[in-house]
């Protein structure tokens, strides 16, 4: 497994989001956690730029924290990794005594190495065991969910997390096919979905069996109720000035992240108020105009970049307690 292949996404924009906070003059290291450790590059970087930062980098995927711990080690003791999913952040920090951190990176989806670990079944390219699962020590894998939902479920799952408007098309093959032999890989499952679309819907949006491998691994990972909970235990984690910058790959993830620091930054007080009492004041202050897109240039040199979506938040006050 080469960690060259492994390009980090916006990389220098997500540097410069962290920086303010980070860059110490004098003090207590500032601690900066990577959620998603994946293949360590962003991890990296983070250690390199900033170089009296400590880091706590989390991730489901052991195999991720053996190959990003090879790349980490000359940087000693200023990296702890930790086998957890980023909702436990919360629990991450307790165990390590650290009441407050300074700054906090999501790249989320799936990492560089999943997709190209044939084996792993993320990649609707090349016929795989349907597995999907980031942490392939517990829950149950793609396979057993097309073999074994209800077809209602299916359909839900498929529009909800893969917008797929042709789910129910999908679906009803999928059950008539299961019942002759269960699924277990990836190819007959690409070859069914090409087979029950209309060929309108073949001639738009590239390859046609992305929606439902996106819905299915959403599934699998529980991962938008991971974020939910993920993203407010991120900020509550922020001391004042700490700052936050989260990458997402498709609307279902920026749509939340958007929510949660948009929420953040708001005035809560009931209108009408002639001075808004602190209780009422945002939390946040929001960094990035919108989500920031990357450049030409790096979509040019890193194909994986394209569907990337940047936003950024500084924490600007404390909750009430």
């Amino acid at each position: 497994m080469s960690q060259t292949r492994h390009v980090p996404v916006m990389l220098q924009r997500c540097l410069d989001l962290l920086a303010p906070a980070l860059e110490t003059t004098g003090g207590p290291p500032p601690v900066v956690v990577d959620c998603t450790l994946g293949l360590g590059g962003h991890s990296e970087a983070l250690l390199s730029a900033f170089p009296e930062a400590r880091l706590v980098a989390l991730d489901r995927d052991k195999e991720a924290l053996r190959l990003s711990g090879e790349r980490l080690a000359p940087y000693g003791d200023r990296a702890t990794l930790v086998h957890a999913v980023y909702d436990e952040l919360p629990e991450v920090l307790e165990r390590l005594r650290i009441p407050a951190v300074q700054g906090v990176l999501f790249d989320l989806g799936v990492s560089s190495m999943q997709l190209d670990e044939a084996d792993r079944g993320f990649a609707y390219a090349q016929d795989a065991p349907l597995d999907m699962r980031m942490d392939q020590t517990t829950g149950i894998g793609a396979a057993e969910v097309l073999n074994t939902y209800p077809p209602g479920e299916l359909v839900r799952i498929l529009r909800a997390y893969g917008e797929e408007k042709q789910a129910k098309r999908i679906v009803s093959a999928v059950v008539r096919e299961r019942e002759k032999e269960p699924f277990s890989n990836s190819a007959r499952l690409v070859e069914l979905i090409r087979d029950s679309l209309p060929q309108a819907a073949k001639r738009t949006g590239g390859n046609p069996a992305k929606r439902t491998f996106q819905a299915l691994r959403i599934e699998v990972n529980g991962e938008l109720t991971v974020l939910e909970r993920a993203i407010p235990a991120a900020v509550r984690s922020l001391a004042v000035g700490g700052r936050i910058a989260v990458l997402s790959y498709h609307s279902l993830e920026d749509r939340l992240v958007k929510q949660v620091l948009a929420a953040g930054a708001a005035n809560t007080a009931p209108p009408g108020l002639p001075v808004v009492p602190e209780r009422y004041q945002p939390r946040l202050t929001l960094l990035t105009r919108g989500a920031e897109l990357p450049t030409e240039e790096e979509v040019a040199e890193n194909r994986r970049a394209a569907p990337a979506r940047l936003r950024g938040a500084q924490r600007i006050r404390e909750d009430e307690r």
